[in-house]
């Protein structure tokens, strides 16, 4: 049972989403877990069928999809006002400490002290996104066809590498037969008076009309200003256009982008060099916040290099900005527009059975998000290997960090076993990844 909506001020929300932006590292599969661990394990201000309610609709949407998911419960919560500052508290810390490493990259590409700290604070995530794995997945994998729509769905997406918009297409397909064939297997969610605690919204179609205004005029207006400012060729209309471009396009996570990305600024726009987005990855990485974060470090250096009449470091400041701004605005649309829509749709019985089928096909999802995630913590060397239509990762052996390991097991012990609580496992993890990276042993 959920706390009642009314009892959740906005002023205990404010700081509960500020929380989880300054925590949340490990990429989507961390902060999806530490979404769930705070909002419906510790606070239960949203409960358990709402959450993943919410999280299949955002998972279908280009972006990132735990900022959606926070735009999402804030704006249950609170309305439009609280999903803004669930979304900008989200996004914030990260784009602060990302925009400091860009300038100390192009001052001093000598980040040790910091990559030493965020070294720690990813081990101590895996064992983060492991228990999120574990908890979720005892609560919605109830019987054996859900359990087999999660291993179908893993298998799809670790071996495969099929879309994830095609897993969810399938799941969501399966669930509306099963609905027909064998409705008492399909009704994971619900029931457990989540209704009560979050009344449902029926927005007029006029308030989406204005939604969509709205948006769209903020979405435009940097780059419209920009353009009468410095001219239609300056390189703040460039990132503006073609960082708006891929915010409608990034379906299925950073990742899906991130070569596409690289080839454009290095090779059309020239506003890295080659390997330089490698760097700017590897510093999204170590940062608190979405991992498609990393259009700030390319957003920074593209106007870096090419200031026009402005000071470079100026130049870079605002370009960094833009690129956030035009990535990370339409992800507010996506909610105010849909979700009136998908809460509305909650109480259909076919719709639910394809959402219980679709929340089964995320938890596989999850779990290839964490073994990917956790072979990178571990191996500093991991190959794609694809053969007869199969993909593998294989890590490499001698690669193994011995550090990370070590640091992830004592993460999940102190976490698991003596509960010692999310922030002080994260902050004893960053304190030992500066003593061993730092050079101070």
């Amino acid at each position: 049972m959920s706390v009642p909506r009314s009892e959740v001020t906005f002023g205990q929300a404010f700081w509960v989403w500020l929380k989880i932006g300054l925590m949340s590292f490990g990429g989507p599969a961390g902060q999806i877990a530490l979404m769930h661990r705070t909002l419906v394990e510790q606070k239960r201000w949203i409960s358990e069928s709402r959450f993943l309610h919410a999280l299949n609709y955002c998972m279908l949407l280009p972006g990132p999809e735990a900022q959606q998911l926070a735009v999402y419960v804030g704006w249950l919560l609170h309305g439009i006002a609280g999903g803004l500052v669930a979304g900008i508290l989200f996004v914030l810390p990260g784009a602060l400490v990302m925009l400091a490493l860009s300038i100390l990259y192009v001052l001093f590409q000598d980040l040790i002290a910091v990559e030493a700290l965020f070294f720690g604070i990813k081990a101590a995530v895996l064992a983060v996104v492991v228990e999120a794995v574990l908890r979720i997945g005892r609560k919605v994998l109830k019987n054996q066809t859900m359990v087999a729509i999660a291993v179908l769905a893993f298998v799809a997406i670790f071996f495969f590498d099929l879309p994830f918009p095609v897993i969810v297409a399938v799941a969501g397909v399966s669930g509306l037969l099963g609905a027909r064939l064998a409705p008492e297997r399909f009704s994971v969610l619900g029931g457990d008076g989540d209704d009560e605690a979050l009344p449902e919204r029926h927005p007029p179609v006029g308030r989406a009309v204005k939604t969509v205004l709205v948006c769209a005029l903020l979405w435009s207006t940097p780059v419209v200003l920009a353009a009468l400012w410095l001219g239609r060729d300056s390189v703040f209309v460039a990132e503006g256009v073609f960082f708006s471009k891929l915010a409608v396009v990034t379906f299925g996570g950073a990742y899906a982008v991130l070569a596409y990305m690289a080839q454009q600024a290095v090779e059309v726009y020239g506003w890295l060099e080659p390997g330089e987005m490698l760097d700017g990855l590897g510093l999204a990485e170590t940062t608190p916040g979405p991992l498609i974060m990393v259009v700030q470090f390319v957003g920074f250096l593209g106007a870096y290099r090419f200031p026009g009449p402005l000071d470079p470091m100026t130049a870079g400041v605002l370009g960094a900005a833009l690129a956030t701004w035009v990535t990370f605005v339409p992800c507010f649309l996506w909610i105010f527009l849909g979700a009136p829509y998908v809460e509305r749709l909650r109480r259909n019985r076919a719709l639910s059975a394809a959402l219980s089928a679709i929340t089964a096909a995320v938890v596989g999802v999850v779990l290839n998000l964490a073994i990917w995630f956790g072979l990178h913590v571990v191996f500093a060397e991991v190959n794609s290997v694809s053969a007869h239509g199969l993909r593998l990762l294989v890590p490499s052996l001698n690669s193994l960090d011995v550090a990370a390991l070590a640091l992830s097991l004592l993460a999940a012990v102190v976490l698991l076993y003596f509960k010692l609580g999310m922030a002080a496992t994260l902050g004893l993890c960053a304190l030992a990844g500066l003593v061993w990276r730092g050079g101070l042993i």
